[in-house]
C-alpha cells in the first residue's frame, strides 16, 4: 500500500479532540500553503481561509455550529468562506495579479478574461455564490489531504448556521459567505466512538466507470 494510501487509510472525521494538544505551527503553515496552491476554476481563487485560534472566539461559533466539541477542544478553526459574488474588480485582480507574477500579458489571456467578465459578472449572484463554494470545496479536499500528510486531525462540518458565523467574524462586511468549517487538533486517547471502527467506502467497481 502506498503512503499516500495508508495516510488517507488513517484520517477520519475525529469526534472527540485532545484539547491539551495544540497543533504545531509549522505544520498549520503546511496545510495552509497546500490549500493556496489549490486548483481553482480558472486560478480564480474564489475563496479565503479564516484561522480562528482565538478560543474566546471559536466558544462563540460552538452554539451555532450544533454544540460540536471539536471547535474549541481543537487549537485552530479553518473557515472556508467563498466570495459572495463575482464581480469585474475581483476577477480583474486575478488575471492582474497573473500578468504582474508572469510579467508579461498574452493576448489568449486577455481574451480569456474578456469572456470571464462577460459571463460571470452579469450572472445572478447567488449562482455566482453558488459556483464559488463548489471551488472551496476543493481547498476543503486539499486542506483534508494536508492534515493526513502532517498526522493531523482535521474534521469538515457542515452542520452551523453560516450567517450565524459570518456575522461573528465579520465576513458579511467583507463580501464572504461561509462555506465549510474544520477543527484542526489531535484526536484523544479514549472517548471517540469512531477511532476504532472501520472505514467503510463502496468498493471500487461501485464507485469507478472506466470508459476504456
Amino acid at each position: 500500500m502506498s503512503d499516500l494510501i495508508s495516510t488517507l487509510q488513517w484520517r477520519y472525521a475525529a469526534k472527540k479532540f485532545n484539547p491539551a494538544k495544540a497543533v504545531p505551527q509549522d505544520k498549520l503553515d503546511r496545510i495552509l500553503e497546500a490549500v493556496r496552491l489549490t486548483a481553482t476554476s480558472s486560478g480564480l481563487q474564489p475563496f479565503e481561509v479564516i484561522v480562528v485560534s482565538n478560543k474566546d472566539v471559536r466558544e462563540k461559533i460552538v452554539p451555532v455550529a450544533w454544540n460540536q466539541a471539536q471547535i474549541t477542544d481543537g487549537s485552530h478553526l479553518l473557515v472556508f468562506a467563498a466570495w459572495d459574488n463575482y464581480t469585474a474588480d475581483r476577477i480583474n485582480m486575478m488575471f492582474d495579479l497573473v500578468n504582474d507574477e508572469r510579467g508579461f500579458k498574452n493576448e489568449g489571456w486577455e481574451n480569456y478574461r474578456q469572456m470571464i467578465l462577460s459571463t460571470y459578472v452579469p450572472r445572478d449572484a447567488e449562482v455566482n455564490y453558488q459556483h464559488a463554494a463548489r471551488q472551496a470545496y476543493i481547498g476543503v479536499g486539499t486542506a483534508l489531504i494536508a492534515a493526513a500528510e502532517e498526522q493531523v486531525d482535521a474534521t469538515p462540518m457542515e452542520g452551523f448556521d453560516p450567517k450565524a458565523v459570518d456575522q461573528i467574524l465579520g465576513l458579511d462586511k467583507r463580501g464572504l459567505r461561509s462555506v465549510v468549517i474544520m477543527p484542526l487538533g489531535y484526536r484523544a486517547d479514549e472517548g471517540d466512538w469512531l477511532v476504532n471502527l472501520k472505514k467503510v467506502r463502496r468498493s471500487r467497481d461501485n464507485f469507478v466507470t472506466e470508459v476504456k
